[in-house]
């Protein structure tokens, strides 16, 4: 079906493409896996031709139509949802094109479109503009499309991040379907957890480059694949907090935050009501519940980043909101990192300085940096793997890689209050037990309360003893919340 051979494919930052051989027959379901930066992405943008092939052989695309899920195509709907938005102009609100219509865009057949939203339990959104969605809804979104093309050749690169468990088990459920049909497959992982059993064929990319392929059971033993997987927890050093970060003067008896009677709502929807949350200093929270439940909302009234926490009694650090404080006075003493900041991340600067301004709590860097800041920055880099790209766009890093900078940008001042909605997303398996590493090392010092939200139950520390967990979504009542103390 697709045969490669001695091809070259340009990147950036003068980066190739390698891969020697490699065919990938009609009816076969192959697993690519490799580490963040080791050029999965770019790989599965070969098969929509999206690379300059600069030597070698790509041949059976002409003759083979493809759909892909992907972070790409993610953002490239994203980015056509901004370009849509004439608010400016018209002064009124731009809530994105309904989920049906980016649906309809790829599939007329209403009984497909039927199935798979049945299937991926979307029916309550599909009149919902998509830049409302929330990061799991519009991966399901995202992977219905590609669905609905009906093409001969699938290409899932990450496609179980992001989604809540019940989800992740529909999609399992895809997958084995599809292999049973003879549906010729192609998965790029970071996990190998999300690689079905079924799964024979599997390849290996590192630096850009196949190194190994063929048999699942024969790549899985290369030694280069194994090296790969192995992580030493004993190279784990968490940075010194820089000293001229703002430090919280609060008595220890008074909490962090105080929400009572919480409540957020749309003049179409109402997503909670009725909740009453206490977060005192140096405590650790999961916040758990399925896509679209208000989560990252819930967490973003904490932040100061939703309108309606002004509408809600809410203290954050001692300060009521709405009592005529500055914004700054509540994010200097909070670190954030979620996959919302990295979509809008698209400040034109480097990685280090992306790391720095986590210390200004700004997109970008506008502040005067003294040297000691810049190697603090370096050194969270060098714990990531990172410090030689340190001068490099963040733009032109793997998602993975942004993913990282980002992680060292939020935790860089060591804030009273971390949150992190899925911190792991993206990552691949020895950099997200260093992510963990980090976290659980942060909450040992007992001065950062940490706020984490995850769909893994793999990567649920014992750290985390409380837990705010959504255990109904009612159309009348909103999202219902219970605590759960370990």
């Amino acid at each position: 079906m697709i045969e490669i051979n001695q091809l070259c494919a340009e990147l950036h930052q003068k980066q190739q493409l390698t891969i020697e051989h490699l065919n990938i027959h009609a009816g076969e379901s192959w697993a690519f896996i490799g580490g963040n930066g080791s050029g999965k992405s770019a790989f599965s943008e070969l098969f929509k031709q999206g690379l300059n092939i600069v030597d070698g052989q790509l041949s059976g695309l002409d003759n083979t139509s493809v759909a892909i899920v992907s972070f790409s195509e993610q953002q490239h709907l994203i980015d056509r949802e901004k370009e849509r938005d004439d608010s400016d102009i018209t002064n009124e609100v731009f809530e994105g094109t309904p989920v049906i219509e980016l649906l309809l865009e790829v599939n007329q057949d209403q009984t497909a479109i039927d199935h798979w939203v049945t299937q991926f339990s979307i029916a309550n959104i599909l009149n919902k503009g998509f830049r409302k969605l929330s990061t799991g809804e519009s991966r399901k979104v995202i992977l219905i499309r590609a669905l609905l093309k009906n093409a001969d050749l699938l290409v899932f690169d990450e496609a179980f991040d992001g989604l809540d468990a019940q989800s992740q088990q529909n999609l399992s459920q895809t997958l084995d379907q599809l292999h049973q049909q003879k549906q010729t497959l192609i998965l790029i992982s970071n996990r190998l957890d999300e690689v079905p059993d079924w799964i024979s064929h599997m390849g290996f990319l590192h630096n850009c480059q196949l190194l190994a392929q063929g048999n699942k059971q024969q790549v899985m033993a290369n030694p280069s694949v194994k090296a790969f997987l192995t992580f030493n927890s004993d190279k784990l050093v968490l940075p010194a907090k820089d000293p001229c970060s703002p430090k919280l003067s609060l008595p220890m008896a008074q909490p962090l935050v105080q929400l009572n009677n919480g409540r957020v709502a749309y003049s179409d929807k109402l997503i909670f009501q009725n909740l009453d949350w206490t977060i005192q200093q140096g405590e650790h929270w999961s916040i758990l519940g399925p896509n679209g439940c208000g989560k990252s909302t819930l967490l973003n009234i904490i932040s100061g980043d939703h309108p309606q926490c002004y509408a809600n009694d809410l203290t954050v650090f001692g300060i009521k909101r709405g009592s005529g404080e500055s914004i700054w006075d509540i994010k200097q003493h909070i670190g954030i990192i979620s996959a919302a900041l990295q979509w809008q991340y698209k400040a034109s600067t480097n990685v280090l300085s992306t790391v720095v301004s986590g210390l200004f709590d700004t997109i970008g860097l506008y502040n005067q940096v003294d040297d000691h800041q810049k190697q603090l920055a370096l050194d969270w880099l060098e714990q990531v793997g990172l410090a030689d790209q340190a001068n490099h766009a963040l733009s032109q890093l793997s998602y993975g890689e942004q993913r990282l900078v980002l992680i060292c940008r939020a935790m860089i001042k060591q804030p009273a209050l971390l949150i992190l909605d899925e911190p792991c997303q993206g990552l691949d398996e020895p950099n997200r037990q260093l992510v963990l590493g980090f976290i659980s090392k942060l909450a040992q010092q007992n001065s950062t309360a940490l706020l984490y939200v995850t769909h893994h139950q793999g990567d649920l520390l014992p750290c985390f003893r409380q837990s705010l967990i959504c255990h109904e979504v009612n159309q009348q009542s909103g999202s219902l919340w219970r605590i759960k103390s370990a």
